[in-house]
């Protein structure tokens, strides 16, 4: 399979089919968020406890995040468009059923179902752009439109999810998906390229497959039940310890494998690690602010479910007139790591920002600098960071590549979430016992929470500014240095080549 064979003809068809691609990926991520809103509808009219409502929201990740990797690399070995195609089939018939739903159970195992066709259509799209726009100065655009889409969709979730919930009632933030989906299929098949992957004999791995599977949907779902049983209950330390021993399994089954089902060698690039890392890093802290700062918004403050998607717009509106036209340009030249580092020092300022969030807050003055800077670094860092982490990707591993860019969000966003969605409840909860008035008490929680979710940014800043070389450095080799280094010396003077000549 050549790249040629995967590329629409024209440049025109190119676009054309990236705004397939993210029209595709808007409706995935969409559902990560729009659900927020219109939970406590969904408790009223189904009757769900407290704890059985959660499953509304941990169903999806559990399947979504535990099928990322997985689906990322069947699609490789059958063909990204197939792959892709399947999972909008799937997406669309469980949010029908989703919205046709009038049991609990009905409904979380369709949003199971959806996960599962999330994963399917997510994890390639990645991999095809960057398939589609070899040439440097085109695929640092593109992946700049996705980042816009990928990352703005949480705060647009919000709003949609809303306005739906209050103008209509809350099965249409689900059945809105149907029209979309089947446009979305229609078109993909008209514009999207067929490739007919390198064939599963290159990677018909079925155990490695239930392995990594197990041990992504074993780790997710223990990180999102470990807010509701503690942390060092035993519980979530056995789940935890069953997973780690499946996927250290796992690498152990690829070591050996003739025909692995995720080659170990994308991890030899030391950008690639690094970017994985700083990206889970970097969700962990920003998925508070989505999750935490809605709670403020409307316990504290008093904020509607409309209100509160149109106070998250300047974050969505920053990402897009980042990503889309000053990020592309500060990559081609000068190179992901310029536009990440300060990208990561803005959205850390705009966390920090959020931790000095007062009882009776004014927009205008408490939240909208946090939100513009945290836009305005969204927008710098998402595209500089997948460019980065699908720098060392070969054709036949794209989609491996783009699977593992989305498993390190999702994993990264459900244990930043999990953790700080903890500490900032049993904050609340001391607070409460000593009698302190529940909006204080809560005020107080999220400062603790947007306080460590700082930190963490702050730590992938160092992360990203140790481990991930500038663009025009070349790397110095001695005799103790890997293979590994040398393939991203390599890596790094081929991309510094190419971005000067785009340059």
């Amino acid at each position: 399979m050549t790249a040629a064979q995967t590329v629409p003809d024209s440049a025109r068809d190119r676009w054309v089919a990236l705004v397939v691609l993210c029209v595709g990926m808007l409706m995935i991520i969409l559902d990560t968020t729009i659900v927020n809103v219109a939970l406590p509808s969904i408790q009223d009219d189904l009757q769900f406890s407290q704890t059985g409502l959660a499953w509304v929201v941990n169903a999806y990740l559990i399947a979504f995040g535990g099928l990322l990797l997985l689906a990322g690399r069947l699609g490789d070995l059958i063909g990204r468009r197939r792959m892709f195609l399947a999972g909008l089939t799937v997406f669309t018939a469980a949010s029908l059923l989703c919205g046709i739903a009038q049991t609990q159970e009905v409904l979380v195992a369709a949003r199971f179902l959806q996960g599962i066709g999330g994963a399917m259509t997510a994890a390639v799209i990645l991999g095809m752009i960057v398939t589609m726009f070899p040439e440097p100065a085109e695929q640092a655009k593109a992946i700049g439109v996705f980042s816009f889409v990928a990352s703005a969709g949480a705060s647009i979730g919000l709003l949609a999810g809303g306005v739906l919930t209050e103008a209509i009632n809350w099965h249409w933030i689900f059945l809105v998906n149907l029209p979309i989906g089947v446009a979305t299929a229609v078109m993909a098949r008209r514009v999207l390229a067929a490739d007919p992957g390198i064939g599963l004999h290159r990677g018909a791995d079925a155990s490695g497959a239930v392995l990594v599977t197990g041990a992504l949907m074993l780790a997710v779902y223990t990180i999102v039940g470990a807010a509701e049983e503690g942390w060092a209950s035993t519980r979530t330390l056995v789940l935890a310890a069953v997973a780690v021993a499946l996927l250290v399994a796992f690498v152990i089954r690829e070591q050996r494998a003739a025909n692995p089902l995720v080659p170990l060698r994308i991890f030899r690039s030391r950008t690639v690690s690094a970017a994985n890392a700083v990206q889970a890093l970097m969700v962990a802290g920003m998925f508070s602010m989505f999750f935490l700062g809605a709670l403020y918004l409307q316990r504290v403050l008093g904020y509607d479910a409309i209100d509160v998607g149109l106070a998250f717009l300047p974050v969505a509106l920053g990402i897009g007139v980042v990503s889309a036209g000053i990020a592309p340009r500060l990559i081609v030249r000068y190179g992901g790591r310029a536009a990440l580092l300060p990208g990561l020092a803005l959205m850390a300022a705009g966390l920090a920002y959020f931790q000095r969030l007062p009882l009776d807050a004014s927009y205008a003055v408490d939240l909208f600098p946090a939100m513009l800077m945290l836009g305005v670094g969204a927008g710098l860092s998402f595209p500089a960071l997948m460019t980065l982490a699908m720098s060392g990707a070969t054709p036949e591993d794209s989609g491996l590549a783009s699977g593992l860019v989305n498993t390190t969000q999702q994993v990264g966003g459900a244990l930043g979430l999990a953790v700080l969605a903890t500490l900032s409840t049993t904050r609340t909860a001391d607070l409460l016992a000593q009698g302190d008035p529940t909006g204080a008490a809560l005020t107080d929680g999220y400062r603790l929470a947007f306080l460590i979710a700082t930190g963490i940014l702050l730590a992938g800043l160092a992360l990203a500014a140790a481990a991930l070389r500038p663009a025009a450095v070349a790397l110095a080799g001695d005799a103790a240095s890997s293979a590994a280094t040398a393939d991203d010396q390599s890596a790094h003077e081929r991309e510094h080549e190419r971005l000067k000549a785009a340059a």
